[in-house]
């Protein structure tokens, strides 16, 4: 199932299901806030998005009540996450899915939101969007950051056709770790948020899945150790050996994630091998950054140091 497109002067709701609203730089609202309105839509915020407590959260209640009326409100066309988080997992089994599965919208963020776009999909078949949180807009990190984020924010989210995802100036180019082509459903984003729900009745299937992956840096220098273990602990999961392919996204600096490291942590996983592998593609926890569905389509080609990502239904 796939929500209708957004297009422009149509209402969308920040909306605050991990991290509060007032967690954000007034410097960062504002230019999210400019940004968006500029680009000609109209932005309203969540009753709740506000309420602190001191997790930098709100209520459980809180943040369901903002969820469901969000996707209620008839004037809402697409609703996007203001900021990551670590908590967003709380809310899952207190969810009304078939008010969402009733009332069909986008529903787009990243980090610790992946755990909302991957159960919403599994729990309703709606097609849910990995892409840039409200706050992400408002970071000065360059126009050709802001408006290669935004290009595939308007591919992925208010057109239809399909779209081939294209290296920004910052990755330079994206590496082929094993070689292989396939075509399946995506699930996945934020590896360790990811792994909250191995054991829940909120993980998508994976048989036929082709998985994107990306963490950020709360480790340090243990970054890659950390990383190791947690595709661990995925590959592991019991469906695992569905999964015809993965898609690694772009890793900050101070991850020291270069190929070779990448090769190595694959090379030690046996459910790993035979399919095909790509890294330092556009999306983690820095701009730029695309937009990919959760639940979409997408037919990938690796071979030698030709990389082919194309999204076909979104």
């Amino acid at each position: 199932m796939i929500a209708n497109n957004l297009s422009i002067g149509e209402e969308i709701r920040v909306i605050a299901p991990s991290g509060s609203l007032s967690g954000l730089n007034q410097e960062v609202f504002d230019k999210a806030l400019k940004f968006l309105t500029d680009k000609g839509f109209v932005i309203s915020f969540s009753k709740n998005s506000r309420e602190i407590d001191e997790t930098n959260s709100s209520s459980i209640q809180s943040r369901v009540e903002d969820l469901h009326d969000a996707f209620l409100d008839k004037n809402v066309k697409a609703i996007i996450a203001c900021n990551g988080g670590a908590n967003v997992n709380q809310i899952l089994e207190y969810i009304d899915y078939s008010l969402i599965e009733n009332n069909p919208k986008i529903l787009c963020g990243f980090s610790d939101i992946t755990a909302l776009l991957n159960a919403i999909y599994a729990k309703t078949g709606l097609v849910t969007y990995h892409g840039a949180v409200f706050a992400f807009l408002g970071y000065d990190d360059g126009i050709d950051n802001i408006e290669y984020t935004y290009h595939y924010f308007e591919e992925c989210l208010m057109k239809s056709g399909a779209y081939f995802i294209e290296p920004s100036e910052q990755a330079k180019e994206y590496y082929v770790i094993q070689e292989g082509s396939c075509e399946g459903e995506i699930v996945g984003g934020n590896l360790c948020t990811m792994n909250l729900l191995q054991g829940t009745e909120f993980i998508p299937d994976l048989k036929n899945k082709i998985l994107f992956l990306e963490d950020n840096n709360s480790m340090g220098d243990y970054f890659t150790v950390e990383f190791d273990r947690n595709l661990q602990s995925l590959v592991q999961t019991t469906g695992f050996d569905g999964v015809k392919g993965i898609v690694f996204g772009r890793f900050e600096s101070s991850c020291k994630m270069d190929i070779h490291t990448m090769q190595k942590i694959v090379s030690t996983k046996k459910q790993l091998k035979n399919i095909p592998i790509i890294f330092n593609v556009d999306f983690g926890h820095e701009l730029p950054f695309v937009t990919f569905p959760v639940g979409g389509v997408v037919k990938i080609k690796a071979k030698d140091t030709s990389v082919s990502l194309e999204i076909l239904r979104h």
